[in-house]
């Protein structure tokens, strides 16, 4: 029986490709680098904080990396939230599995993510919240979503995570989790969505219906 739903942050609560390409294109600027490339811009979608750094600032062998995440950290994201485009069937799909379920998010942002619940007022439906920052390693590392089960009492085949990209497919099968391939067919999934209240129909959900 279902207890748990698990989500990814990027890609699937939000549309955030174009707020992630002018974040790591402002810390590229600052430092007097080229803006990313596409290719660069798919990577970063994906990645944690301090392996996208590390792969755009990759041609600049002078460069401190750390110095850049130093400059992160004390730079305010707000601008950044407000590029950010909410799934519009979200609030619909939480308002109707909160009372349900235990829902929890694992992502590979950092010192984002509270700021961006906060500000989309989100914060009140997840009770647990992991992210590559107070994760012992980020996704696709299992670490993270292990200490989600833990947390909830609850095993692999009472649980269900929703991502986008090939981090999330190996996260959740890093645990043996039933996995759902948010608006990404090429995924190797037990389920294909292209909306949130297309979930709501799935055998898992509709079996804890009854």
């Amino acid at each position: 029986m279902l207890k748990l739903i698990v989500f990814d942050c990027d890609g699937v609560l939000f549309d955030s490709r174009e707020s992630n390409r002018h974040f790591y294109n402002y810390l590229l600027q600052q430092f007097g680098r080229q803006q990313m490339t596409e290719e660069e811009c798919d990577f970063v979608h994906i990645h944690n904080t301090h392996d996208a750094i590390a792969h755009i600032f990759r041609h600049y062998p002078d460069q401190d990396l750390e110095e850049v995440n130093r400059f992160r950290l004390t730079s305010d994201y707000t601008p950044f939230l407000r590029l950010l485009k909410m799934e519009e069937d979200l609030l619909p799909f939480l308002d109707a599995v909160f009372p349900r379920f235990h829902l929890a998010i694992s992502t590979n942002r950092t010192n984002t993510m509270e700021p961006l619940l906060e500000r989309f007022q989100l914060r009140h439906y997840f009770g647990k919240v992991m992210t590559a920052q107070n994760a012992k390693r980020p996704k696709p590392a299992p670490d993270a979503l292990e200490e989600i089960l833990s947390y909830y009492h609850c095993g692999p085949d009472e649980s269900l995570y929703i991502g986008d990209s090939i981090i999330d497919q190996e996260h959740a099968n890093s645990c043996s989790v039933p996995f759902i391939a948010f608006k990404n067919p090429t995924l190797a999934a037990d389920y294909h969505v292209n909306g949130f209240l297309e979930i709501l129909a799935l055998p898992p959900l509709a079996a804890s219906s009854c």
